[in-house]
């Protein structure tokens, strides 16, 4: 009994333990329930479960509280997206405002700068595109996102370092700098649709750059229509520039890491943007208009919270150009009359292509010195655009590239560059030497020349102008370019048209190459050149003047009645002005020959050479291609003369029929004395004189004391008197004649005017002594027809009133 009550009470007790276990058990289930329902119903915000949990964003918890937003964050119902600043952002803001974090929660705009930091969607990272722009709680900005290739996400400026914090309420994205609603030079470009800058921007990944409040920035930015010209220049379209390798080095360029208004702007500053591979060149022109390299700022002035920017009509590229060729070798005179005349922008185009021909500073020096004054007068000077254009050609020309002769036009089109490549090697711009050649740059080649070049009118424009072809191209192949192009020079120049070229080729029996080709063609153009200006007034009958060729002299004649000669050529057309000099048209090419005429002058005949000047002969005895054989009288011979006459030797020179004397002295060709035999010779004034050989040489009655004096065109024979044709006995019997023949020269026709008696004969002699034809007259005037005769000069023969005059006369083509 015992037992099995101890079994029935050990039995209840199990009972009980297991009833009380089931209870337990219940309750413990019951307990599980509710705690899972707990779980399961209770809701996670950005604020409480992200940002006050946070480690890192203690400052942003603080800054929440002291703004009264909590609130707004545990908000179950809401969807939002919180780009939460770390702590180090809040230290690096406050930093920058030269405050602490106590000062940043004491702002009183504090809740809108953490609203503009809140989006009232959810977004995750994988949502957001480069370039989205979205608007946050705070909408007095928006917020601008990118996303770069290797999958970084910025809003603004700030990176986000810890992205897709999830709550039921939306997301966190964890930001290393704080955002602020500044308007910044991003908003500037984009509520001025600046679209295609910015899309530029976005695809470039630099809005974290640009809008960054706390930055300060100049932002020259390019207008829609600047990056369509761009395009098509490199024949592409926006979305081609947008591909571009180095897009964001391009915009970068345009960028200044500083704020410039566009009165903080003088001519000429050189400034460095944030790419920094080549510097932007900034001209104030006199009328205030702004440049930005060849960009012209078309509206300036939009300031933004981190910046200014000034719009721009084109895209500048930080390509090098001419201009920086000249800045980086020092060409420092240069580059300050550039910028003086504010050509930075025409020589700064990035798609330009220029052959610059750059003076340096020693050009520069140069060049005030002759003008009388200093660099800061050359700066002054009205034309300096002018004369800095003029080295400027519009496409680019290596040294290679050029030949010698090339007749380039310049970007002042007011005169062309005349360019020498000599048989060296050397290149010349006008009278400019090329002293380092072939610097390329982006935009084009420099060339650096040791002489400033202006577009005055020389006497090589003179003869190319004025179709003096023959001329140019003579001084082209002579290499003598730039010794006559010199504008700051002051020349004569006596120049042969081509008629006188052909004139001499055929003499020479060769064609114009065959002159071209002349090892001496030098030596003959400088000898057509006088160092001085000298106008045809300003020429006298006898001036014995030494050109740049100072082998020889050159004699020269003014006739009577106006004419001027250069040696045997006739100033056909005179004082054709140009800026270095002038210009004398002449029918004959003149040669540096010793002549008969020098030959008396040399050894001191100089009372027969200033008889041969009196009666204008020197014309005739200075031709180099004619052959003469002169008796030449000694000073002393004339001296006889004169007592003879009952006169002295201005008595002499004033005969009416001096030109006769003198032309029965002289035969045509070349006569030594071992050719000479017993016999009548004709002279040039076509009466014989009489040669005896049987003791010495007699000519006439005058002895030969020094014979076989030899010229280039012929010979000299001193003789010991002057040689008197019929019908000279004394002065007093003389009674000149005075005639007029006109026109001289002349093409077809001449007419002879006697204006005090009758004319008895007229007699034409060629320059060998030949005479052509012999007229017997009975008038005072008569006309002679010359159609039938050679161009060339000819002495005219007039006899009346008991006495002879001599008259040259030209006869000229009539094309």
């Amino acid at each position: 009994m015992f037992v099995e009550q101890l079994v029935l009470n050990f039995k209840h007790i199990i009972m009980k333990q297991t009833i009380l276990l089931s209870k337990f058990r219940i309750l413990s289930l019951v307990a599980v329930l509710v705690l899972t329902s707990f779980v399961v119903t209770a809701q996670t915000n950005v604020y409480d479960d992200i940002i006050a949990t946070s480690p890192n964003h203690t400052s942003l918890s603080a800054a929440i509280a002291a703004a009264g937003l909590e609130s707004a964050l545990q908000n179950d119902a809401a969807e939002l997206t919180v780009f939460a600043p770390d702590d180090d952002a809040f230290d690096a803001l406050a930093a920058a405002l030269g405050t602490d974090i106590d000062g940043l929660l004491a702002l009183e705009n504090l809740g809108d700068i953490l609203l503009y930091h809140v989006l009232g969607s959810s977004v995750a990272s994988t949502d957001i595109a480069n370039g989205d722009i979205v608007t946050p709680l705070n909408d007095t900005n928006t917020v601008k996102l990118t996303k770069t290739a290797g999958g970084s996400v910025y809003a603004n400026q700030a990176l986000v370092n810890g992205a897709d914090l999830m709550a039921d309420n939306g997301y966190v994205h964890s930001i290393d700098a704080v955002i602020l609603s500044t308007e910044t030079v991003v908003d500037i470009a984009i509520d001025n649709q600046f679209t295609s800058l910015a899309t530029a921007v976005i695809t470039a990944e630099l809005m974290p750059a640009l809008t960054d409040p706390l930055a300060d920035y100049t932002v020259f930015a390019p207008d829609n229509e600047a990056f369509d010209a761009l395009a098509t220049a490199l024949g592409t379209d926006i979305d081609g520039l947008l591909a571009l390798e180095n897009l964001d080095d391009i915009l970068l360029y345009h960028v200044l890491g500083s704020s410039a208004l566009s009165t903080d702007i003088s001519n000429g500053d050189i400034v460095t943007p944030l790419n920094d591979a080549n510097t932007i060149k900034l001209t104030a022109t006199s009328e205030g208009t702004v440049y930005a390299n060849q960009a012209m700022v078309s509206t300036a002035d939009l300031t933004a919270g981190n910046g200014v920017v000034h719009a721009i009509d084109a895209v500048i590229l930080a390509s090098e150009t001419v201009v920086d060729i000249a800045i980086d070798n020092s060409f420092t005179s240069l580059a300050t009359a550039v910028i003086t005349a504010e050509l930075l922008p025409a020589l700064t185009d990035p798609l330009a292509e220029y052959t610059v021909f750059a003076p340096d500073n020693d050009a520069f020096d140069a060049l005030a010195t002759a003008l009388g004054t200093d660099i800061d007068g050359l700066l002054a000077l009205e034309n300096l655009g002018d004369i800095l254009l003029y080295h400027v050609l519009g496409s680019s020309a290596l040294s290679s590239d050029l030949a010698n002769g090339d007749i380039v036009t310049p970007l002042n089109d007011a005169n062309t560059v005349k360019l020498t490549v000599t048989s060296e090697g050397t290149v010349y711009a006008n009278q400019a030497m090329v002293a380092l050649a072939d610097v390329t740059a982006d935009n084009g080649v420099v060339h650096a020349i040791d002489a400033v070049i202006l577009p005055n009118e020389t006497v090589v424009d003179i003869a190319i102008d004025n179709s003096f072809t023959s001329l140019a191209t003579a001084v082209i192949t002579a290499e003598l370019m730039p010794a006559l192009t010199d504008p700051l020079a002051d020349y004569t120049v006596f120049a042969p048209n081509n008629a006188a070229f052909d004139d001499l080729a055929t003499a020479l029996g060769t064609d114009i190459d065959g002159l071209l080709a002349l090892e001496n063609l030098g030596d003959i153009l400088l000898y057509h050149v006088l160092g001085a200006s000298a106008l045809s007034g300003d020429l006298s009958n006898g001036d014995i003047v030494t050109p740049l060729n100072d082998a020889n002299t050159i004699k020269l004649t003014v006739t009577s009645e106006g004419t001027v000669y250069a040696n045997q050529a006739m100033v056909a057309l005179a004082d054709v002005t140009a800026d270095n000099g002038v210009v004398h048209a002449i029918d004959a090419v003149i040669l540096p020959n010793e002549t008969v005429v020098d030959v008396a002058i040399d050894n001191g005949f100089s009372t027969l050479a200033t008889a041969v000047i009196t009666a204008e002969l020197l014309p005739a005895l200075t031709d180099p291609l004619t052959l003469y054989t002169v008796f030449a009288p000694t000073n002393d011979a004339f001296d006889s003369l004169a007592v003879a006459l009952g006169t002295d030797l201005d008595g002499i020179l004033a005969l009416p029929n001096l030109a006769d004397v003198l032309l029965y002295h002289v035969v045509a060709g070349e006569v030594l004395s071992t050719d000479l035999e017993n016999g009548l010779v004709p002279t040039l004034n076509g009466q014989n004189v009489e040669v005896d050989i049987t003791s010495g040489v007699m000519i006439n009655t005058a002895t030969v004391t020094l014979a076989d004096v030899l010229a280039e065109n012929g010979v000299v024979h001193v003789i010991d008197e002057v040689l008197i044709p019929s019908g000279v006995v004394s002065v007093d019997e003389i009674e000149p004649i005075s005639v007029d023949v006109y026109p001289n020269p002349s093409s077809d026709f001449i007419f002879i005017k006697s204006n005090d008696g009758n004319i008895d004969q007229v007699t034409l002699i060629n320059m060998e002594g030949k005479i052509l034809f012999v007229r017997e007259l009975e008038t005072s005037e008569t006309q002679i027809d010359l159609s039938n005769y050679n161009t060339g000069r000819y002495i005219l023969q007039i006899e009346g009133n008991g006495t002879t005059v001599h008259k040259n006369l030209v006869k000229v083509s009539n094309n």
